[in-house]
């Protein structure tokens, strides 16, 4: 169980009839809040747990601030909303896009710039493009808060986006988001580009009667996360959109640029991507600028060949051919475990999770100093430094680990300037550390650091 005490919080504040349940619904992915056309009748807190890229926060739902004159219960009601705020982390700002700013909402803007706490103003029932260009078009802003951010509770636009900047506002605030289960769970990304499989490949994981599935469905959102149990161990599994082409005009690679922007962001909150290749068709474009979206990121990688079955006349080389060929196109991706699977037929589907936890063990690994010293003495012995730039051959002074997830490296030079060492000879060092400590499919980041005395 999640310990509540740990769980960063946020509250949903604003007058009467914005939509704040309506959006706390939405978060919590059920209809636990009472929603309704009649202002008010939102009247306790309301909290559940919101999951979003693996992790837990924690939503409250209040009632409305905009009371004139009060009863008794309704002061109870705006007690309640305060206490909420001043206990959340991030402030969620409700405004109503489609009514316009109101006094009451210049009020509570002004009262909340007070609070000190971080407020994203949510500009709910964004329903149609002309309703959210209203942001823009009009200036809609309030004193001292950003412009709001455009939403639909209703039907679920903007609230991925609207999750992500939370989520960035809490790691902003050090207050990460707690972990879904006690025991963290590996975080899977399936990437790659339209109709390569990778519907077809989720569905075949989550068809083996051996697994337990919990699913979140995020049917207006993306990603879909599922968490998956297997033998003891915790998988999220994160389903992307495919990227799609677009026009000269749009395109960063070959790829829609809000679709790169989307993956990037995905990436970032991921320990491992399965990067699914349709086998019968030639490496594309897109796929080389997806590949250099998960080499960007430093994840572990793992690329699925799916619609094997497809491949006519195979022979025991078939195998290492595609290998070559993948290494030949995509030099960086030497280093990543091949699976050779068919979703659609559930052909060694089955063999991912054993690579999946190999490569994430591998992610973590510690070099020992000692291993580490004998290594890199043993390395500049059978080749010297490369020369890179300016007259003197650098001169290897030590390498030292300074983190995992991905293994990262320093490696120590003597040298004002770093470019004296020729990149080449990095390249070097890591094709000999994979060799040496077994670092297939995990990034390894080798820095370097100048050292002028010693």
């Amino acid at each position: 169980m999640i310990r509540r005490a740990h769980l960063p919080t946020v509250a949903l504040i604003g007058r009467a009839n914005v939509g704040k349940s309506t959006l706390f619904n939405r978060f919590v992915e059920r209809s636990q809040a009472l929603v309704s056309d009649i202002a008010g009748t939102t009247r306790d807190r309301k909290e559940g747990e919101c999951l979003w890229r693996g992790q837990v926060i924690r939503v409250v739902d209040t009632g409305g601030l905009d009371v004139v004159h009060a009863t008794d219960v309704e002061r109870q009601v705006v007690r309640q909303a305060e206490l909420a705020m001043e206990q959340a982390d991030i402030i969620l700002f409700v405004v109503d896009l489609s009514s316009g700013v109101l006094p009451q909402d210049q009020e509570l803007g002004a009262r909340l710039t007070r609070s000190k706490k971080p407020v994203i103003v949510v500009g709910n029932k964004a329903e149609s493009l002309s309703t959210a260009t209203v942001v823009h078009e009009r200036g809609w802003r309030l004193s001292g808060l950003d412009a709001p951010l455009p939403v639909s509770a209703l039907r679920g636009t903007g609230v991925g986006d609207l999750l992500d900047k939370i989520y960035d506002e809490l790691l902003r605030l050090k207050k990460s988001p707690a972990d879904i289960t006690q025991v963290q769970a590996c975080r899977v990304a399936v990437i790659g580009q339209p109709n390569v499989g990778k519907s077809s490949l989720l569905n075949a994981i989550l068809g083996e009667e051996r697994f337990i599935t919990s699913p979140v469905a995020h049917t207006t959102r993306e990603p879909n996360d599922v968490l998956v149990e297997m033998d003891d161990k915790s998988y999220l599994l994160i389903d992307t959109a495919g990227l799609r082409r677009v026009g000269k005009a749009r395109k960063a690679g070959g790829l829609e640029s809000a679709g790169m922007e989307r993956t990037r962001r995905i990436l970032s909150h991921t320990d491992i991507a399965l990067f699914v290749l349709d086998v019968t068709q030639p490496l594309s474009a897109q796929d080389r600028a997806l590949a250099g979206l998960l080499d960007e990121a430093k994840v572990g990688i793992i690329v699925v060949a799916n619609k094997w079955d497809l491949v006519p006349n195979k022979n025991p080389s078939s195998v290492n051919e595609f290998a070559d060929y993948i290494a030949g196109s995509i030099p960086f991706l030497q280093w990543a475990p091949i699976v050779f699977v068919s979703a659609l037929k559930k052909q060694r589907v089955q063999d991912l999770f054993p690579i999946i936890d190999g490569v994430q063990r591998r992610r973590y690994t510690e070099i020992p100093e000692a291993e580490l010293e004998k290594f890199w003495r043993s390395a500049v012995r059978s080749h010297r430094p490369s020369k890179g730039k300016g007259p003197m051959t650098p001169k290897v002074l030590g390498l030292k680990q300074v983190d995992v997830a991905p293994p990262r490296l320093q490696l120590f030079i003597k040298s004002k300037r770093l470019d004296v060492l020729h990149a080449s000879y990095l390249r070097y060092l890591e094709n000999r550390l994979r060799a040496k400590f077994d670092l297939e499919g995990t990034p390894v980041i080798i820095n370097v650091k100048g050292v002028v005395s010693v």
